[in-house]
């Protein structure tokens, strides 16, 4: 199979693209370097894959990458942090929305003229920002109050993408929202601003390399946003990949929408406890004190797997223990090198 993945250069399809071409799959690449600047991936070279710089709101060069692909994978969006959600407001709302609308002009082109079987949108796991219904099931994004910050409800806005491009159009598609992505390869964004968060300026406010980063530069207490109970489901990197290649691969997610995560959840502070326990051990106690949180830190995430268990037979398998493990000396490693 031939498949588009537009922001190609991202740090979930970092995971994404490698599982795809060890399938036995061809992929073709788009990517403007927006966040990052330019990167060098593992498989730039493999035979099966190609990599075209440019921006995927460039219609006409959708058009032709997509000619002669089975399926797109739409993931290519500004995306960042909590304090990204404030930072690019409108940005978030409005570059956001014009990717997807090129994107599913080119997806919509191609499966009129050419031989696309379906789009794959990656959507977000702030579809459900406003919910109160937990687990949260797939269909329950339509029926809680829509989200309060720009990038929950653009997101959302992709999924009406979908349903607008399949009743007009015909266009299959697949949903798919992933939780709280965690691995290695995520370096500090071109467009991040630092945010002071005690003696430690922060530029991801991603939750995970953030604390690690703390922890390692000895801040102490530690300084986490809020009281700490909001809670979480950190699924690995690597589970997300495989989950999101059967939404692609299977038939059974024609026409269906998706929750990709592990099952297990977990706290912020029981989160930032455990991270300072792997980089201490137990030869510093444990503290810490909160900051003021901001504006859009959901304090419950919780989702349901259920759907994609039983008609994928997908499962996020790897433990947070295992996470860390991994995850810790990478970020431990970019630090000393400056890339976080």
């Amino acid at each position: 199979m031939k498949i588009l993945v537009t922001g190609s250069a991202g740090f979930i399809c970092g995971y994404l693209i490698e599982d795809l071409l060890s399938r036995g799959h061809e992929v073709i690449g788009i990517d403007n370097f927006s966040k990052y600047g330019p990167v060098q991936k593992s498989y730039d070279n493999h035979p099966h894959y190609k990599f075209v710089e440019g921006d995927a709101k460039n219609t006409g060069l959708m058009k032709e990458l997509i000619a002669d692909c089975d399926q797109v994978l739409a993931a290519a969006a500004m995306i960042g942090g909590i304090s990204y959600f404030h930072h690019y407001a409108y940005d978030l709302l409005a570059e956001n929305d014009r990717i997807t609308a090129s994107t599913f002009d080119a997806a919509i082109w191609a499966f009129q003229h050419k031989h696309l079987k379906k789009i794959n949108i990656l959507s977000s796991s702030m579809v459900f920002e406003s919910t109160g219904k937990f687990p949260s099931v797939e269909g329950d994004e339509r029926l809680c109050p829509p989200p309060q910050s720009t990038y929950g409800f653009q997101k959302l806005a992709c999924e009406y993408y979908v349903q607008g491009a399949f009743e007009q159009y015909g266009l299959p598609y697949t949903i798919i929202r992933p939780f709280n992505c965690v691995g290695t390869g995520e370096k500090r964004a071109l467009c991040d601003s630092e945010i002071l968060s005690g003696n430690v300026k922060l530029a991801m406010s991603h939750v995970v390399p953030d604390l690690v980063q703390k922890v390692i530069k000895g801040q102490n207490p530690l300084h986490i946003l809020g009281r700490g109970n909001q809670i979480r489901h950190y699924t690995y990197g690597g589970d997300l990949a495989r989950g999101i290649r059967m939404c692609i691969e299977s038939d059974k997610s024609v026409n269906e929408d998706f929750n990709l995560s592990t099952p297990v959840s977990t706290s912020v502070i029981e989160l930032a406890e455990v991270i300072w326990r792997k980089i201490h051990g137990d030869s510093v106690p444990f503290s810490f004190v909160s900051d003021e949180p901001f504006r859009y830190d959901v304090q419950k995430r919780v989702p349901s797997t259920e759907k994609a268990r039983k008609l994928l037979g997908f499962e996020a398998t790897t433990t947070l223990d295992e996470i860390l493990d991994e995850v810790i000396p990478w970020i431990t490693e970019q630090v000393r090198l400056g890339g976080i």
